[in-house]
C-alpha cells in the first residue's frame, strides 16, 4: 500500500459496552487492518444503539477524518441487530458491490450468510463497512475486501488516476 489510510474500528455490542464481554472482534479487526498497512486511530465500544452508532459514525467521519471506518456486529436479524438501520442515516451512498462479495465468500463457508444485512457505503470521503460480530466472521468478512481497499480509499481521497488494470 503506498499511501497510509486512517482507520477507525467500532464494534457494536451490549455486552461489550457494558463490560460483560471483551472486544475480541474488534482486536482481529484491528490487527487486521494494522499489518495491512492502515493506521487505526479510533477504537470503540458502542451499544446496539441506532443514535449512539449514528452518533460515532458521524463523528469518526465529519470530525476524525478518517479515510476508512469498520463496524462489528448488529447485522443480523436479532431485534437488537440494528447497525444497518443506523447507516441508513449516516450513508451519502451504498457500494452494494462490498457488502455483496462478503456474503458470497460467507456463503461458500455458512449458509447463515444469507441473513446478513450488512451494508459498505461512503459519508463524505469515509468508506463505512459492516462486518460480523464474531471474531471468525469479521476475519473472514475483512480478508474478502482486502485487496480493494487501498483503491477504493485513494478514489475517495481524490486519486485522478484510471481505474483500468492490466
Amino acid at each position: 500500500m503506498q499511501q497510509t489510510f486512517k482507520a477507525g474500528v467500532l464494534t457494536i455490542s451490549d455486552k461489550g459496552s457494558r463490560g460483560d464481554r471483551t472486544d475480541e472482534s474488534g482486536e482481529v479487526v484491528a490487527g487486521i487492518l494494522e499489518q495491512s498497512g492502515f493506521r487505526v486511530v479510533k477504537r470503540g465500544i458502542v451499544p446496539d444503539d441506532v443514535e449512539q452508532i449514528r452518533g460515532t459514525l458521524t463523528d469518526w467521519a465529519d470530525n476524525e477524518n478518517l479515510a476508512l471506518v469498520v463496524t462489528s456486529g448488529g447485522t443480523g436479524l436479532s431485534p437488537t441487530d440494528v447497525t444497518p438501520q443506523a447507516m441508513d442515516a449516516v450513508l451519502d451512498y451504498e457500494v452494494p458491490g462490498m457488502a455483496e462479495a462478503m456474503r458470497a465468500a460467507s456463503l461458500l463457508k455458512t449458509p447463515h450468510a444469507m441473513i446478513s444485512r450488512a451494508k459498505a457505503g461512503v459519508r463524505r470521503s469515509c468508506l463505512i463497512v459492516n462486518l460480523p460480530g464474531s471474531p471468525r466472521g469479521a476475519r473472514e468478512n475483512l480478508e474478502v475486501l482486502l485487496p480493494a481497499l487501498p483503491h477504493a480509499l485513494a478514489k475517495l481521497q481524490g486519486d485522478p488516476s484510471d481505474c483500468a488494470t492490466a
